[in-house]
């Protein structure tokens, strides 16, 4: 029986293939993670400006993001959604 050996080339090709699989996995996880956490903070400042009567928390949070919100968003898309 004879046995076959990959070059260190294409050991090392594989292992290049195999290298970047797994960083396309983590930069697919690192954008769930951070999406999440969007979701989440998005979650409680609707949560505090519907719920809130402390005109502080509220009234001063809902001011700040008329005011900071037009800037930040750029796409007419995401402007309607705030309409």
């Amino acid at each position: 029986m004879t046995v076959v050996r990959k070059s260190i080339g294409e050991r090392l090709a594989r292992l290049e293939a195999q290298r970047k699989t797994l960083q396309i996995r983590l930069s697919k996880q690192e954008r769930a993670i951070d999406t999440r956490r969007k979701v989440l903070i998005g979650a409680l400042v609707l949560h505090r400006l519907a719920n809130d009567r402390d005109v502080q928390i509220g009234g001063g949070l809902a001011a700040w993001l008329r005011s900071e919100l037009p800037k930040f968003l750029t796409r007419d898309g995401d402007r309607d959604l705030f309409d």
